[in-house]
């Protein structure tokens, strides 16, 4: 049988579940909004990815706008990352620890600082790592940086593993840090007072010699105005006019401490301006120089002063009589100094001479009046200023006083000491135009008024001033003679009585002048002697002596010696022996034909120290002889003490020798002493057969005069004593 097929209407056929439509659609809408919010993740992504980029630009542009270096240390990869690099160094500081080779060398004395501070914050002692030290630079130079970082990540074990931070080129910071400092340390620790006020000048600050200084505490200063208490209220606010005006002051004010205690500074005040040149403060600054102001009026009271007598010294007669003429005050100027005062300095001590010159002062100031000043110009040397005077009798009268005063005893430690004063006067105008010409002046009167005797005094006249003149040229002529060998020695004969040979000679200088003829030995044997040329003149004649001596003696024209003068300078020599010792040696005589003859007034100043220098010359071999014996002081005792072989009996004791018998008596009893001492005599000036008889009865050995020779050249010597000898 066959089957029938049915047909079912399409309508009423049913999909499956997956193919219906709210399946369709559910899943329509889940991919939706799936992709919906995969977009909104994608954009929100992208947002804080553009966020974060725009963070780290503006972290970047911060850290190169403040030039700060920004480091990542990843310590367990030994691992150092750095951004903003500078052009100043040529690394990253080298420590040891964040980089391992390489980097800008770090100051050696800042290495082990920096060292110690890493190893401490890594190690969790220090919440944040933070130093200041100095790193080469590219050019040589160490410059200041500041490091600062932090651990930012540590293990479990608390290790550190990652630590980040910046680094700071801190140099113009920290030199104006440190010139700040000491600017703060120089306010505080200088030795001036400071005091900083406001532009009206009241105290805003002091330091710490301010309150040294014034005694006054800062807290009592801050705040007070400006004021000088000694001064009046005008003299502060012309001191307030000039700040006003010139923007600084300076002076030396005298002020009143805490204490009372009066003090004087040294002060200056200046402004602080604004860049727009408006003034803020006023810096006070003040030294305390009272100290200085004491000593510098002690000096000039020194220097005024003399420290002996307290009267006022040369420096000060100078300045005030030089005033005095340049204000055309009539006056009168006396000089004077004491005669012979050397004998009692040398004699008595210097002490006694410094006392005596004490009293002198004393005794001439309680003579002068109000108008009248005395000043002490060195030495025993003395001026007196009279002022507004023209009456000479009145002038001779104040001079006579002070002779006669001079000449009173003085009264030393018990014994008295009679000194007499020579004194010159000049009167101005009419003595000279100038305060040098009138003292100049005034020596030559008081030098005429020595050479009369002295114990007087003398005005000033043309005479005495053409002397003056003549004693110059004379001292200039005694120079060029030297010079131009015008120098020539004499010699004059000591005859033995006995025999009548020549017994020995004496080398006497003469001086020639070129073109003017020779010059007297009374006139440049004391201007040598006061010169000091008398030495180099001494030694030229005892050479040449020596020389001739040594001649004549080898052709037998005489068998003595020859004597030379020594003079008061040379025998004061500490090296006389050496010097005679060195001329004997070039001019090859024998010591044993050398007499040296010495004056008694060399000898008596120092007799111990004469005893001395003669005993030297002595051992070379030389023979001494006392000259001009009986003019002076000689005195018994020291005379036999002296190792001299000869005495010379002055020639003012051989004079009358044959009209008085006074004088013959005095000849014969030094002859007789002389004898007795085992010394022989020359008698010095024999000019008359009379006076030969008389010493040859007298048993005088050897005789020198005109009577036999004068002083002779040594051609005319030689032909004097030829035939003599023969």
């Amino acid at each position: 049988m066959f089957a029938t097929e049915l047909t079912v209407p399409a309508e009423l056929i049913t999909p499956p579940w997956w193919q219906s439509g709210w399946t369709i659609a559910t899943l329509v809408f889940i991919l939706v909004t799936v992709v919906g919010f995969a977009y909104d993740s994608i954009q929100k992504r992208r947002l804080t990815i553009g966020k974060l980029r725009a963070s780290e630009e503006r972290l970047k542009l911060s850290l190169w706008g403040s030039g700060d270096q920004l480091w990542d240390w990843e310590i367990d990869t030994e691992t150092l990352h750095c951004q903003n690099d500078w052009q100043v160094f040529a690394a990253f500081p080298f420590d040891g620890l964040r980089q391992l080779k390489g980097g800008a060398p770090i100051h050696p004395d800042d290495l082990l600082p920096v060292k110690d501070a890493l190893i401490q914050h890594l190690g969790g002692h220090s919440e944040h790592f933070e130093l200041t030290y100095r790193v080469q630079a590219k050019d040589g130079n160490w410059r200041w940086v500041l490091d600062r970082g932090k651990v930012v990540e540590r293990s479990l074990e608390g290790t550190a593993l990652r630590m980040t931070g910046t680094l700071k080129d801190v140099n113009e910071l920290f030199t104006a840090q440190e010139r700040v400092r000491l600017f703060a340390a120089s306010f505080t620790n200088i030795s001036d007072g400071v005091c900083i006020y406001d532009h009206e000048l009241n105290a805003v600050e002091v330091n710490d010699a301010f309150e040294r200084i014034t005694g006054i505490a800062r807290e009592d200063a801050i705040g007070k105005p400006f004021r000088l208490s000694l001064y009046s209220e005008q003299f502060t606010e012309h001191i307030k006019d000039q700040l006003q005006t010139h923007l600084s002051w300076r002076g030396e004010v005298d002020d009143i401490r805490a204490n009372g205690e009066r003090y004087t500074i040294d002060i200056s005040i200046d402004a602080i301006r604004r860049e727009d040149g408006a003034v803020t403060h006023f810096v006070l600054s003040f030294a305390d120089i009272t100290l200085r102001k004491s000593t510098e009026t002690e000096l000039r009271r020194l220097a005024n002063t003399d420290t002996l007598t307290g009267l006022p010294n040369r420096s000060y007669f100078q300045v005030s009589h030089s005033t005095l003429v340049r204000k055309r005050i009539h006056h009168a100027l006396l000089v004077f100094d004491l005669d012979n005062f050397k004998k009692i300095n040398d004699s008595l001590s210097h002490d006694i001479g410094d006392i005596l010159l004490c009293q002198v002062a004393e005794r001439l100031s309680s003579l002068l009046t109000a108008q009248d000043t005395l000043y002490r110009l060195g030495g025993d040397e003395f001026a007196i200023v009279i002022e507004d005077v023209n009456d000479l009798s009145g002038v001779a009268s104040i001079a006579e006083e002070i002779v006669n005063i001079l000449h009173e005893p003085f009264t030393i430690d018990e014994q008295e000491l009679v000194v007499n004063g020579s004194l010159g006067v000049v009167m101005y105008p009419v003595d000279g135009d100038s305060s040098l010409e009138l003292l100049q002046n005034a020596d030559t009167a008081m030098y005429h008024a020595k050479y009369r005797g002295g114990n007087s005094y003398q005005f000033f006249s043309e005479s005495m001033n053409q002397k003056a003149v003549q004693r110059l040229k004379l001292e200039n002529q005694l120079r060029q003679s030297l010079k131009e060998d015008g120098l020539h020695v004499h010699y004059q004969p000591k005859m033995n009585l006995q025999n009548g040979s020549i017994e020995g000679i004496e080398a006497l200088a003469r001086i020639q002048v070129p073109h003017s003829g020779s010059l007297s030995p009374a006139d440049f044997i004391p201007l040598a002697e006061e010169t000091g040329m008398i030495v180099e003149l001494g030694e030229r004649v005892l050479e040449q002596a020596c020389i001739d001596a040594k001649r004549w003696l080898a052709k037998g024209l005489f068998k003595g010696r020859v004597a030379v003068n020594l003079s008061a300078r040379q025998f004061n020599q500490p090296d006389l022996a050496e010097r005679i010792e060195g001329i004997l040696q070039r001019t090859g005589l024998p010591p044993q034909s050398l007499e040296l003859e010495i004056t008694e007034g060399m000898v008596m100043t120092d007799p111990e120290r004469a005893i001395r220098t003669m005993s030297a010359l002595q051992r070379l071999g030389i023979n001494l002889a006392l000259d001009d014996f009986g003019t002076g002081y000689s005195s018994l005792a020291y005379l036999k003490r002296f190792p001299i072989h000869c005495l010379k009996i002055d020639k003012v004791f051989i004079d009358d020798i044959q009209k008085s018998a006074r004088e013959r008596n005095m000849v014969a009893s030094i002859i007789a002493m002389a004898h007795n001492l085992g010394l022989t005599v020359v008698a010095e000036g024999v000019e008359a057969a009379e006076q030969v008889t008389i010493l040859s009865t007298l048993k005088c050995e050897t005789i020198q005069g005109f009577y036999f020779s004068k002083p002779l050249s040594a051609e005319r010597f030689e032909t004097f004593a030829e035939p003599i000898q023969a």
